[in-house]
């Protein structure tokens, strides 16, 4: 199985690049470009921007799946995955106001995931929503600009994890801790935010709407 760290060092050789030159063409330095191609960490949103400008085919990087556009052959491009399914994506800011679901007028565009991806993540079948972060609330787990992956099926915050959460007509992000009497905490990961607490006579105001489970990898 070949990973995403894999198929965008596979990308870089593929235009021609050496590690230096695609990390400077990408707005990063040379460490950070090491980083990414052995796995050790993940590019955000900006860094996959620009490496689409510079030639990449940012679909192929992370679904395996190449792009319409760019259907050249490559000595190393690996065996084609059947396409997956089509997610929807979701602005959280543009989806402020929504009601207790994600609206199809919110959808900003589709990704692909591949169904061996799917297969992996225990998610064949669920309903799932791509949904951009905002603001800086969710560092260093999530960063503005980053787009996650949302399982609409699970709503079980009684097991850890990040949630969708819709409160007082906004979509958040959140961890999400249930206290004596009924009421509710949303956490962040950021240690400049406090917890905020949902009183029990509030709870008619939130909603968890989905487990987030996906940023180019696992979320813990």
């Amino acid at each position: 199985m070949v990973h995403i760290h894999e198929r965008l060092k596979h990308e870089r050789l593929r235009i021609s690049l050496s590690q230096d030159e695609f990390a400077r063409a990408c707005g990063v330095s040379k460490r950070a470009q090491a980083s990414y191609e052995s796995g050790e960490r993940s590019p955000r949103a900006e860094y996959l921007e620009a490496a689409s400008i510079a030639g990449v085919d940012v679909q192929y990087v992370l679904t395996g799946v190449r792009g319409e556009s760019r259907n050249d052959s490559s000595l190393l491009e690996v065996e084609r995955t059947p396409p997956g399914t089509a997610v929807p994506l979701y602005d959280v800011e543009g989806a402020a106001g929504a009601g207790r679901s994600l609206d199809t007028e919110n959808v900003v565009g589709t990704f692909t995931i591949d169904a061996e991806t799917l297969s992996q993540l225990d998610l064949v079948g669920a309903r799932l929503a791509g949904v951009r972060v905002r603001g800086d609330s969710m560092e260093p787990t999530l960063f503005d600009g980053d787009w996650t992956f949302v399982n609409l099926d699970d709503t079980n915050f009684a097991q850890a994890g990040v949630f969708l959460v819709w409160v007082s007509g906004e979509l958040r992000i959140k961890r999400v801790q249930r206290l004596a009497g009924g009421a509710m905490y949303l956490i962040s990961d950021n240690t400049h935010y406090q917890p905020e607490m949902i009183a029990r006579d509030r709870m008619q105001e939130v909603a968890v709407l989905g487990r987030v489970r996906t940023r180019l990898g696992e979320i813990s």
